[in-house]
């Protein structure tokens, strides 16, 4: 398996760069052409609730980029952090196609933003400005994007819009900054051990919260002593989470704020494994279709619970620095969560705005 093919790195960043500038640009009826362009004949590409994946060229830019660009005037894409890596996510029994295939991956993070001037998602349009908080995975083989994944948070824009579904969330809701370092466009090669140090660090805070789960199983009590969070994290850590958690400030207040309200009001969890996971430099991230299979015991975003397991997809994207990790975006598809369970946000939204009726 190669470790790191610093030319093969850029050329796939390349790649993904090349895409996003031709799609930014294209008129609206020419976004089928572009990604045929510039993806695979059996591209794959998995978006969050309602989308849930796609495959093709036309079915991704008819159903997903069409839409957006029509209801968004002078939509831009502000990115904040870039960077690629060889996918060191390992094989599990819930992703077996993800056998271990060193594939180059991208990761590009940051905001859609543009003046709503239509209805999206049949959200209705606000005629301001609305930031879409996303996160962009490429998987380039051969010079072609053959998958994509698209995380973006979807009730950060039912927030600005008025049409929030949820009750009020433990942590702090606004629009989430970039790098503290304004350091996190990649373009330019890395040194690989860099990478090695940030995944391997990535690596032993996901070994520590599986021994940690393991251990709270045993004693039947969900506390995690802060100093097993200290071994990975900053004491100033910024975890930047989902619309409806919100972001959290030190490790104090992580577990207080977030930390906490997931594991005592979450139970059945079930780790399904990630589709990507890879670091170049200070940056690190991972995926997963899905992360998580849970089960709601009551609490868990001021919600009741629910005899239903239901599925998390997840991505994490992490800035490490010195040996700690000081500061991690975060994506969850709650929408889809909470579809799983038997309630639609979105027909929810609609039944109120009286669009739709029972």
């Amino acid at each position: 398996m190669t470790l790191h093919n610093a030319s093969l790195i850029q050329e796939a960043k390349q790649c993904a760069l090349n895409l996003s500038n031709a799609l930014d640009h294209a008129p609206s009826d020419t976004l089928t052409s572009v990604l045929e362009q510039h993806t695979s004949d059996q591209y794959r590409w998995r978006g969050l609730h309602p989308f849930n994946e796609l495959t093709g060229a036309a079915a991704v830019a008819t159903t997903f980029w069409q839409p957006l660009r029509e209801a968004f005037t002078a939509l831009q894409r502000r990115v904040d952090v870039f960077f690629a890596g060889h996918n060191a996510a390992p094989a599990s029994a819930a992703n077996a196609e993800n056998e271990q295939d060193d594939a180059i991956w991208t990761c590009q993070m940051g905001h859609f933003m543009g003046l709503m001037d239509h209805a999206w998602l049949e959200i209705p349009p606000t005629h301001r400005m609305v930031f879409i908080r996303f996160v962009e995975f490429h998987k380039i083989v051969d010079g072609f994007i053959t998958e994509s994944a698209m995380f973006f948070d979807l009730i950060g824009v039912m927030r600005q819009c008025g049409q929030y579904p949820l009750p009020p969330s433990t942590g702090a809701s606004f629009v989430y900054p970039g790098p503290t370092t304004h350091d996190g466009l990649l373009f330019n090669e890395n040194p690989s051990t860099e990478a090695q140090l940030t995944q391997a660090l990535i690596d032993r805070m996901i070994n520590d919260l599986s021994d940690a789960n393991k251990a709270a199983a045993a004693s039947n009590n969900n506390r995690v002593p802060r100093e097993v969070l200290a071994r990975s994290w900053h004491e100033n850590m910024i975890w930047y989470g989902p619309e409806g958690i919100g972001a959290t400030y030190t490790i104090d207040r992580y577990q207080q704020q977030h930390q906490y309200p997931f594991r005592y009001n979450l139970n059945g969890k079930t780790f399904n494994g990630h589709v990507a996971r890879m670091a170049e430099a200070h940056y690190g991230c991972f995926f997963g279709w899905p992360n998580l299979t849970n089960q709601a015991s009551g609490g868990f975003l001021g919600l009741p619970a629910s005899n239903v397991p239901a599925d998390m997809r997840v991505v994490d994207v992490y800035r490490r620095e010195s040996d700690k990790l000081i500061e991690n975006w975060v994506i969850i598809d709650i929408p889809h969560w909470l579809s799983m369970q038997g309630l639609d946000v979105l027909a929810r939204m609609r039944q109120l705005l009286g669009v739709e009726t029972l």
